[in-house]
């Protein structure tokens, strides 16, 4: 067999490809990588297509033992990693051959990386997609995060092309992000004090923060209704439940749900969000729909001008 023997899985490693698209109306979530600029990085890197199933490194811990010969990258938080025990560059696709150990250590710096392989991880697909969501025990191997003895398949591909991504274009992660809000139509129900503290404060990043969502700690914030009829969510949705404190939602969230919301981080913001670890603090901006185009189309080009060096 070609791919890879999961020795140790850390503490969770999950195989991801972009996301489950056009299921939302049987329930089923998106998922997909929490970090997509690292994603589509760590891919690009190994010269695949933008979607090919890669994984997702949470907080770290991975090894793996190489039964094949291919090309690897790792993109993301800084993870120490290893191939044979050497310390290699992050943002590099790098060449490895079969009986080559590959370790991803624990983050010192963001949450999560994301490991790609040439020709990405061969995994069947469940509903359109190999992502994973745990919550419902679909995608990667068994709808479940990946285990000691798992085997990752993929092609050999000793002679791939492989790149390096300079230092100048890395993202760099700290401790603090400003997320970007488009106010929703539930704004109303805030008064102008209450969206005032909220886009006035900071707010911590607690322990009960994971793919589903973030929940935050700070100023509290009271809309003039407890609740709605439940309706669709949308990812970065900022719901208000009862104790004022804010919900970030992300790839994992309910397919609907009744609390108020302020609004919604715009999708090139909730991945920083999610390099943050508990205690990571973050404030909000308010910003138009016609700004949040015009950012996405700005982050669109960025990265397509972007050349890394071939290796």
């Amino acid at each position: 067999m070609n791919g890879f023997k999961v020795i140790q899985p850390g503490l969770l490693t999950l195989i991801q490809d972009a996301g489950r698209f056009g299921h939302h109306r049987i329930g089923l979530t998106t998922g997909g990588p929490l970090d997509p600029l690292a994603f589509r990085w760590a891919n690009r890197l190994c010269d695949n297509p933008l979607d090919a199933t890669a994984l997702e490194v949470s907080i770290g811990g991975l090894v793996l033992e190489a039964q094949v010969d291919t090309r690897i990258a790792l993109a993301g938080a800084e993870m120490p990693f290893k191939i044979n025990g050497t310390e290699q560059d992050r943002w590099h696709s790098h060449k490895v051959r079969a009986g080559d150990r590959i370790e991803v250590g624990f983050a010192t710096n963001g949450a999560r990386a994301y490991l790609a392989v040439s020709g990405g991880f061969h995994v069947e697909h469940s509903f359109d997609s190999a992502a994973t969501v745990t919550r419902e025990s679909i995608g990667g191997l068994n709808g479940a995060r990946l285990q000691q003895g798992d085997f990752l398949h993929c092609k050999p591909a000793p002679d791939a092309r492989g790149y390096r991504l300079e230092e100048l274009h890395r993202p760099e992660y700290g401790q603090h992000v400003t997320l970007r809000v488009i106010p929703g139509y539930q704004q109303h129900a805030f008064s102008n004090v209450q969206k005032r503290i909220f886009f006035s404060s900071e707010y911590k990043v607690t322990d009960r923060a994971d793919r589903m969502g973030f929940r935050l700690e700070g100023p509290e914030i009271k809309p003039s209704m407890d609740g709605i009829l439940s309706e669709g969510i949308c990812h970065g949705a900022i719901q208000v439940p009862a104790d004022g404190q804010p919900i970030v939602l992300l790839n994992d969230r309910q397919t609907i749900g009744g609390y108020p919301k302020i609004g919604s981080v715009i999708s090139l913001d909730t991945g920083r969000l999610t390099q943050l670890m508990p205690g990571g603090t973050v404030s909000f901006e308010e910003i138009t729909q016609d700004d949040a185009h015009n950012l996405h189309c700005l982050a669109h080009k960025q990265f397509e001008r972007i050349e890394p060096k071939a290796v």
